[in-house]
């Protein structure tokens, strides 16, 4: 017994009332760190960047789309590593489908930006650059929030959107199953 406990003990068989305001300073014992648990890849990870946006099309037809690459070891997922390209609308159909069917609480998309679609504006409204960076670091943002939920990774809609080349938009919402 160290010298703490032996303090402890003999004031609790005193009858005294320390033992309430003396906090335990004893370290937990731990398992030593070797140079693969430091340094080696994490047990579990989940990595997803928006970026490279691109603006096609012309007049009324001109849209950006958005490189989703995705990096994870998590056993859910069929891809180890993905890339695909993503456009506004699809990120809106994403949110739309995790409310309707799972039981996640989804957070907001980065917004519509409306006044920046109105004609006669002095700049590129929602083709400024400086509002696609804007977009892409809170779709993003989006992104990581709902990846990152364990009850939305079981999401199919969840798994298309971030691994399949193309949004099948009549697919049959179901649960991903573990391997």
């Amino acid at each position: 017994m160290d010298p703490n406990d032996r303090a402890i003990a003999a004031n609790l068989a005193s009858g005294g009332e320390m033992a309430d305001t003396i906090a335990d300073t004893r370290r937990l014992f731990s398992k030593p760190q070797n140079l693969n648990d430091a340094y080696g890849p994490p047990s579990n990870f989940l990595e997803i960047d928006v970026s490279n946006p691109e603006t096609v099309g012309v007049g009324r037809t001109r849209f950006t789309t958005y490189e989703i690459r995705l990096k994870t070891n998590l056993p859910i997922f069929k891809l180890k590593e993905s890339r695909v390209r993503r456009r506004y609308s699809d990120f809106e159909w994403l949110r739309g489908e995790l409310e309707r069917d799972s039981k996640v609480v989804v957070p907001p998309l980065p917004g519509k930006a409306l006044f920046r679609q109105l004609p006669f504006r002095g700049d590129d409204g929602i083709f400024d650059d400086s509002f696609i960076e804007e977009r892409r670091a809170g779709l993003e943002q989006f992104l990581n929030k709902v990846a990152g939920h364990p009850l939305a990774q079981n999401e199919r809609c969840l798994h298309m959107f971030l691994q399949d080349e193309s949004v099948d938009k009549t697919y049959t919402p179901s649960k991903i199953r573990q391997a």
